[in-house]
């Protein structure tokens, strides 16, 4: 815990809140426009004011679906699939005498798919629901101003302008303004894991004037109002105004306690709910994420449409015949079908009308040979879907011990996307490093501190063939972590004996002072730091080291433990804290404000070279140009670098300063943050230089291997990284991005004539310029990888020049160039860049993209990419809760990819595959029938044996097939990259493995009902010695379809689990259990119609007296005209 004392009495007047507070009668122009209308009455929620507000209440639902509206919208939800709706028409048709076979074949598989989808969405609602509840009914304490004490309330009871208290450990159940905590300063430690997955502590601190509202008597008499943004979802920024006893407060995210985080090492807080319910930032942020689709999924909707076409086409070459036959039936002496009662005039049979019967045969068709089309195929992917992410989240491989974490399959809906990735876009910081920050190096004065050699170094040195020297041990004798600095000429003490001792004490108070962090005590004592960033943590352990030890930070003052040059002890320094002026990517520093012992003002500041150079006063350059060389070779060498700097400031300027810093920060409008970075732009300014620094990140383990593996796929990489030019190309030498032997293209606008004229200031000739060189080295570019095409090409451009290349005239031309190159690395882009470089990779190529990072900045390319892969690291859980699939470190990739990539990607297709098999293979054999029928449409099988089909007897077979067939063993796909590239060029899901398949079907029904019909043309009798009829025919056709397709199946699997034989031949027992219990008759499911019945009797006496007549001895004659009685129409049945 920090050293903070608990409260026993009320501290001073905070400065930075104490002076120049504009007066209560001000009002600001903003407060009432859109966007900044929030007004909340604190202490007085039961007031009309606040009433008359009618904010919303506390409770809160994450699910999406009601009692009320679950089953119309789940029921909308299904029926956004064209299939589902296909077979819901079909179903409502089925009622009608039109109808092939009853209603209840249809709507029992059609029952079965959707109750199935919509149970499982219900469940998965109802656990959402069960959250909900629990949350909402959380305990609180609220502050009753008529019993003048707190009592206990549920949350979702809890109205804006409530006064609560939240004790240790206890989330905060509404977004809050913080008044005052059991620290005597007003701060308070809050945990954001649940809101942005960061476990460091976050420093809260009251403003001074309500850090003594700590008892009721106090509480009783609160008044005050709070003007502020209205809700939205940004995590990082609040505005607002607190009109307190006739003065008015800036209120900033240093007083905003947001729903979710969690109390941490302090007693109790009071504060003021602002935000109820859905209208809290965590829940504004409470968006689905953007739907993505595979292009498996895509291609699949097309083959359904194929189906559609040809259950259209084969319907319609029925119809046809229909109606010609009819119609020749009628206009001939004879009745040649007289067994059809074709002269007889039904609702939807006219034989005068031939072509109007042809049109309702047409609707009877395209309900007969509707089993073309797999009604359970979505419903199947799904389930098969969600059992391979079960695989992936509990595969050991990849599990990260260090950190306790496992892969985690976000969605199931990309799981084949993982084996068809054509390129990967990654984030370098914290992806391919480990973002654990070692201070190694740093320049000072002009003098370069450190030794030893970097991993890049010591990476580039063993591929020309050098000796690597062993790491020398630290002075000290102990390894402390975010410390690899060695160099006796500081260390110990010693640094007071060098040249510019006073600018190695002001480097170190620099990097001891100018943070946001805290520190912390742990139960054995050890002082550890809770910093916003790595880096800043590696600075105050090297500071620590040093001698500059930072240990107690309240809201007015930071207090350092470091050496004094006259006395040669350590002593305790005290810096009166005045102004943060936090850090920002788009500021790229940050400074503070301080008043020392001597009561000198202080600027420190520290940021990127480039940002802090262009800020140097004329006196302040003296170690320009020793500094600028060093920092060139430690971005050589790998290293990240900040530039560090300070300035005096005059008790004048910072008065007037600081009135209108005060004045833009109470400014509660949309442009206060412009206002206030443009005032800190300002005081930022003739600066001193004092140096730069130097932290490595080494890379994560594994990563050079799993790069190199990816390319040798196919896999074309790019990096899109902050770093500098220098460092970006040599972290890809040391991980096999850039490789010895490809040739580098670099663009650049580095160059003289563009120097001179950024020195001139014309902003538009240097555009045009940039525009001009970058358009011209993109031609060199693509020039020389035509002359080169034998060869690997690496292509390295940086954010300022890659910003040209984007531009609408060049960026066609630059992605053809990017696209011919192996690698692609992007420095300095920024999360903007990213996320457009993702999504012109992914419209340009029109193949597979797949984005990773660890950080915010990498949220917006993970979501803009087809697979978004997050890296739950140092930086928090941002990128792996934005993604689609979450691993510990990069190297689990490889296994993510070629393992289970190409595992679901092999198992999906096969199985889409052989799902239009069996359905085209049992379609086609009604059709070959109907052929043989006269086209009649009456179908060969029992009504209920169609039911049965998709459902019962061949769907789980081929889950099985999705969820556990293997072609190759994970060992194997490791070994061998190269057969990754079967999803990558997509030989399993083309058209031509598509269009086999659907032969195969075609071929397969023709082969069955030839060998089936002519098996029966001789005599052929039932075993109660009747002579057998269609429906012996119906059930020795299903019979076949069914043993085929399952064997089909059986010889199509490469991996055999015993689950796979329970379901093949367990499916096929299942239909010879059936057949023995439930024999083939057609009228077992068909509701009894006696028109049906009396033309079944007609029928029979009709071929009686024809058989009689004609006195035909020809037997084979005889049991075709058998045959032929009982294939009558289904219009006819009902004439």
């Amino acid at each position: 815990m920090a050293r903070v004392r608990k409260r026993s009495r009320h501290l001073s007047k905070l400065c930075s809140f104490s002076c120049c507070r504009p007066a209560s009668t001000d009002e600001h122009a903003q407060i009432g426009q859109k966007g900044y209308s929030r007004l909340v009455y604190c202490n007085e929620a039961d007031s009309q004011e606040q009433i008359r507000l009618k904010y919303r209440g506390n409770y809160v639902s994450t699910t999406k679906y009601t009692a009320a509206n679950f089953i119309p919208k789940s029921l909308f939800e299904q029926f956004r699939r064209v299939a589902n709706i296909y077979f819901l028409v079909v179903a409502c048709v089925s009622f009608s005498p039109l109808a092939p076979y009853s209603a209840p074949s249809v709507l029992v598989p059609l029952i079965v798919v959707i109750g199935a989808t919509m149970a499982k969405e219900g469940v998965e609602d109802w656990r959402r629901r069960l959250q909900d509840i629990e949350a909402n009914n959380r305990k609180v304490q609220v502050y009753e101003k008529s019993c003048s004490s707190f009592k206990e309330t549920k949350w979702k009871d809890l109205r804006v302008g409530d006064v609560v208290k939240v004790n240790k450990d206890e989330f905060f159940p509404a977004d809050m303004v913080l008044l005052s905590s059991s620290y005597e300063d007003g701060v308070c430690y809050v945990e954001t894991m649940n809101l942005d997955g960061e476990t460091n502590l976050k420093l809260k601190h009251a403003l001074e004037v309500t850090s003594s509202i700590n008892n009721d008597e106090a509480l009783k008499k609160f008044r005050a109002v709070i003007k502020c943004e209205d809700p939205n979802e940004h995590l990082y920024s609040f505005i607002g105004t607190l009109y307190y006893e006739c003065q008015q407060y800036p209120l900033s995210l240093q007083q905003i306690l947001l729903r979710d985080s969690k109390l941490k090492n302090t007693e109790f807080i009071y504060g003021v709910v602002i935000f109820t319910g859905h209208d809290t930032k965590v829940m504004q942020n409470a968006i689905d994420p953007p739907s993505k689709r595979t292009k498996i999924e895509r291609r699949m909707d097309k083959i359904v449409y194929v189906l559609f076409s040809t259950l259209i086409l084969v319907s319609f070459i029925g119809s046809l015949f229909f109606g010609i036959e009819t119609k020749q039936d009628i206009s001939g002496a004879n009745l040649r079908r007289w067994y059809l009662q074709p002269d007889k005039t039904t609702v939807f049979f006219d034989p005068r009308r031939a072509s109007l019967a042809a049109l309702f045969h047409f609707l009877t068709g395209l309900m007969l040979y509707g089993y073309l089309i797999p009604i359970s195929l979505y419903v199947s992917i799904e389930i098969v879907k969600v059992l391979q992410s079960i695989f992936i989240n509990q595969d050991q491989a990849m599990y990260d011990e260090e950190t306790n974490r496992p892969a985690h399959a976000r969605t199931s809906n990309l799981n084949e996307e993982l084996g068809q990735v054509h390129t990967i876009l990654s984030d370098k910081t914290g992806t391919l490093t480990c973002n654990s920050m070692e201070f190694v190096k740093c320049s000072i004065a002009g003098t370069a501190y450190g030794r030893g050699m970097t991993e890049v170094e010591a990476s580039l040195a063993r591929k020309r063939g050098e000796s690597v020297p062993e790491q020398m041990p630290i002075e000290s004798g102990k390894s402390v972590k975010g410390f690899s600095f060695r160099d006796e000429r500081i260390m110990n003490g010693q640094w007071v004996h060098e040249p510019h001792a006073d600018k190695i004490q002001k480097f170190f108070r620099v990097l001891a002072t100018c943070h946001t962090a805290v520190p912390e005590t742990t139960e054995s004592g050890e002082l550890v730091y809770e910093a916003e960033s790595a880096d800043e943590a590696a600075f105050l352990i090297a500071a620590r080291e040093i001698g500059f030890e930072f240990f107690l930070r309240n809201q007015t003052s930071i207090k350092l433990h470091e050496l004094d040059t006259q006395s040669g002890i350590k002593v305790d320094r005290i810096y009166k804290l005045l102004q943060v002026l936090e850090f920002s990517s788009a500021r790229k520093r940050m400074s503070v404000i301080v008043r020392n012992e001597e009561n000198q003002l202080l600027l420190l500041a520290k940021g990127a070279d480039s940002v802090i150079f262009e800020r140097l006063s004329k006196h302040g350059r003296e170690f320009e140009a020793q500094t600028k060389e060093h920092i060139e070779k430690y971005s050589e060498a790998g290293l990240r670098t900040l530039a560090i700097a300070y300035r005096e400031l005059g008790e004048d300027e910072y008065r007037i300063w600081e009135q209108e810093y005060m004045k833009a920060k109470t400014s509660v409008s949309a442009d206060r943050d412009v206002l206030v970075d443009e005032l800190a732009d300002r005081i930022e300014r003739d600066l001193i230089l004092l140096g730069a620094t130097a932290v490595e990140d080494k890379l994560q383990k594994g990563v050079p291997g799993c790069i190199e593996k990816l390319a040798s796929a196919g896999i074309r990489i790019w990096v899109l990284t902050g770093d500098k030019k220098g460092t970006a190309i040599n972290i890809g030498y040391a991980c096999n991005l850039l490789r010895h032997g490809m040739k580098q293209i670099v663009i650049t606008l580095e160059s003289q004539e563009i120097e001179d004229l950024e020195k001139h200031g014309d902003k538009e000739a240097v555009a045009k310029a940039s525009l001009e060189s970058i358009k011209f080295q993109i031609h060199e570019g693509k020039t020389q990888v035509v002359q080169g095409r034998s060869k690997e090409f690496g292509l390295i451009i940086d954010g300022k020049s890659l910003t040209f290349a984007l531009d609408k005239d060049l960026v066609n031309s630059f992605m053809d160039l990017a696209m011919a190159c192996a690698t692609v690395i992007c420095c300095r882009s920024s999360p903007k860049q990213k996320a457009i470089v993702t999504g012109l990779v992914k419209s340009i190529t029109g193949k597979t993209t797949l984005a990773i990072g660890d950080g915010a900045n990498d949220v917006s390319m993970i979501q803009e990419a087809d697979i978004g892969v997050g890296i739950s690291g140092v930086e928090g859980m941002q990128a792996a809760m934005a993604s689609d699939f979450s691993i510990a470190q990069f190297r689990f990739l490889e296994r993510l990819l070629f393992v289970h990539g190409h595992w679901c990607y092999r198992r999906i297709a096969m199985m889409i595959c052989y799902f239009f098999y069996k359905n085209i293979t049992f379609g086609f054999t009604l059709f070959w029938y109907e052929a043989y029928a006269s086209f009649s449409g009456q179908p060969a099988y029992n009504d209920w044996y169609m039911s049965c089909y998709n459902v019962f007897f061949t769907s789980l077979p081929v889950i099985a097939l999705g969820v556990f067939d293997q072609d190759v063993s994970a060992r194997l796909c490791l070994k061998y990259p190269l057969l990754y590239r079967e999803g990558l060029q997509n030989i399993l899901f083309n058209w031509v493995p598509i269009l086999g398949w659907m032969f195969n079907g075609v071929l397969s029904s023709i082969i069955i009902f030839f060998l089936t019909t002519n098996s029966i043309t001789g005599p052929a009798f039932r075993k109660d010695g009747q002579v057998a009829d269609y429906s012996v025919l119906g059930v020795t056709m299903y019979s076949s379809v069914v043993w085929v397709v399952n064997c089909q199946m059986a010889l199509s699997i490469n991996y055999f689990t015993w689950i796979q034989h329970l379901f093949i031949w367990g499916s096929i027992a299942l239909w010879a259990f059936q057949i023995r219990f439930r024999p083939m008759e057609h009228d077992r499911i068909l509701t009894q119609r006696s028109e049906g019945l009396e033309h079944d009797d007609v029928t029979k006496r009709r071929a009686s007296e024809s058989t009689e007549t004609r006195n035909t001895s020809d037997s084979s004659s005889q049991i075709s005209i058998r045959i032929e009685n009982l294939k009558a129409s289904p219009r006819q049945k009902n004439s």
